[in-house]
């Protein structure tokens, strides 16, 4: 994968280690020449996640749309900015510019963004992986949730199995790198979308 997109908090939370290896992905990510695909602001593990890409000399493109852009603290020093109509442009554009997903702790707009890419991938508009870096079990009760709905036949074993989780960066980037994607249900075709 060239470019990833990061779906994380705006916020930093109270966590020191999910502070660290948020910044520790960005490193890994110019390492290997992936370019980060995020929302664009300064602040919060988001900003920590584009700080480790830049000063490691990475690219960065950041998506916002205007109404943020006002509000929120953007980072100037982006490779690339993009400004947006509204939340969904936004999305379609980190998708269209990303070759993965990468789930990072968040609130409810990471939430937002997990649930919807990963819907796509499940009615079969994208076969891009989607990962989940567990830190610190930010994401167990979340999982737990996921096999819940399994159990209770709410959700497919294939579709919950579609999304990677590690607690490494290294797994994980190395689990995305190894994806698998499911073929398209046999109920969904592209001529039915």
């Amino acid at each position: 994968m060239k470019s990833i997109s990061v779906f994380c908090g705006s916020s930093e939370g109270n966590d020191d280690y999910i502070i660290s290896q948020a910044y520790q992905l960005g490193v890994e990510f110019a390492k290997n020449n992936i370019t980060l695909v995020y929302g664009a602001a300064k602040i919060g593990i988001m900003g920590q996640v584009a700080k480790g890409v830049m000063d490691y000399n990475g690219l960065v493109i950041g998506v916002i749309p205007e109404f943020l852009k006002l509000k929120e603290v953007y980072h100037p020093n982006l490779t690339e900015l993009i400004v947006t109509d509204n939340m969904h442009e936004r999305k379609v554009i980190m998708y269209e510019k990303s070759e993965g997903f990468m789930i990072l702790p968040g609130g409810f707009g990471t939430m937002d963004e997990f649930f919807e890419i990963t819907t796509w991938g499940q009615i079969g508009l994208h076969t891009k992986p989607i990962g989940i870096l567990n830190l610190n079990g930010f994401y167990d009760d979340l999982l737990q949730l996921a096999n819940n709905m399994v159990t209770k036949g709410f959700l497919k074993q294939a579709n919950l199995d579609a999304v990677v989780v590690d607690t490494s960066i290294e797994g994980l980037l190395k689990k995305m790198n190894n994806y698998k994607p499911l073929s398209t249900p046999k109920w969904l075709h592209k001529k039915q979308v």
